[in-house]
C-alpha cells in the first residue's frame, strides 16, 4: 500500500501546497481520500487525469472537496468520450453540494458520479478494507481506517480530540493526522486539533508514525507544531508536503 500526498495545506490553498487530497494505491487500484482545493492539478502529476478508481469525500467543506467539481469537466467532456460514472462515498448531500458548486442551474451530474453515503462501519473499496466513523467537527466528518495486506493507514481528516479518532488509529503504520492550531493559545472548540493533541492521539492509539497535515502556513509556525507533537509522541513525526509518499 502506498499513500501519495497531493495537497496537505489547511483550510486553503497555501503558498507551496493545494488542500487535502490523498491517494492511496495497492494492487493497481487507486483510491482518492479527498479532494481539496487545487488538488486536481496535483492528481495529473501524480496519477494521471483519468487515473483514479475511487473518491471518498470525509466531509463537504470545501477544502476537502471542491475540486470534485472541476472533475466533473475531466469526466464528462474528456475528447475521447465521457468516462464511467467514478464511485464517490462521501456524507449524504455530496451529490447536490457538488451539483450546485458546478453549475448554477445544479444539474445532475449522476453521468460523471455514482454516490454512496457514508456511515460509521467498515466496508470494502477495491482491494481496500475501509473502516470509517464520525469525527469531533461541526458538519458531519468522518475519520477513516484503510488497512491491505496487514498494513493500516488511519487518517483524522478535521477532529478536535475525540474517542473516534482513537479507536480508528488504533495500532496504525502511518497515522496521518491534522494539525491546524498551535497549542498554548485560546483554540476555538470542537474544530480542529493542535500539534501536542496530535502526538497524545498518536501515543494513546500506539502508532508507527506520525504524519502531520491540514497545517494552516499563514496562521501557524510549523517549528512549534512539530516541537508540540514530539513532546507528546516519542515515535517518528513528519510533516508531509506535496509528493511525498510513503509506502506501507
Amino acid at each position: 500500500m502506498r499513500l501519495t500526498v497531493l495537497g496537505c495545506a489547511g483550510s486553503f490553498p497555501g503558498p507551496e501546497s493545494a488542500c487535502s487530497a490523498y491517494l492511496v494505491e495497492a494492487d493497481g487500484f487507486r483510491l482518492l481520500i479527498d479532494f481539496g482545493s487545487g488538488s486536481l492539478s496535483a492528481l495529473q502529476r501524480y496519477a494521471g487525469i483519468d487515473g483514479i478508481d475511487a473518491i471518498m469525500l470525509t466531509h463537504l467543506h470545501c477544502d476537502h472537496m471542491l475540486d470534485a467539481c472541476t472533475y466533473v469537466v475531466v469526466r464528462r467532456y474528456t475528447p475521447g468520450g465521457p468516462l464511467p460514472p467514478l464511485p464517490v462515498y462521501a456524507p449524504m448531500g455530496a451529490a447536490e453540494r457538488i451539483s450546485a458548486a458546478y453549475s448554477a442551474e445544479a444539474e445532475p451530474i449522476d453521468d460523471v458520479y455514482t454516490f454512496y453515503g457514508l456511515q460509521p462501519g467498515t466496508f470494502p473499496i477495491g482491494p481496500f478494507t475501509v473502516t470509517v466513523d464520525r469525527v469531533n467537527h461541526p458538519i458531519e466528518t468522518y475519520g477513516v481506517r484503510v488497512e491491505h495486506g496487514g498494513r493500516v493507514l488511519a487518517y483524522s481528516s478535521d477532529t478536535a480530540p475525540c474517542d473516534a479518532l482513537l479507536r480508528l488509529a488504533q495500532g496504525a503504520d502511518l497515522f496521518l493526522c491534522e494539525a491546524s492550531y498551535l497549542d498554548g493559545v485560546d483554540n476555538p472548540p470542537d474544530l480542529h486539533l493542535t500539534g501536542g493533541e496530535a502526538g497524545e492521539a498518536a501515543t494513546k492509539a500506539d502508532v508507527g508514525r506520525l504524519l502531520l497535515t491540514h497545517l494552516v502556513p499563514a496562521w501557524c509556525s510549523e517549528a512549534s507544531t512539530v516541537e508540540a507533537a514530539t513532546a507528546t509522541f516519542a515515535g517518528p513525526v513528519d510533516v508531509v508536503r506535496p509528493g511525498s509518499r510513503y509506502d506501507l
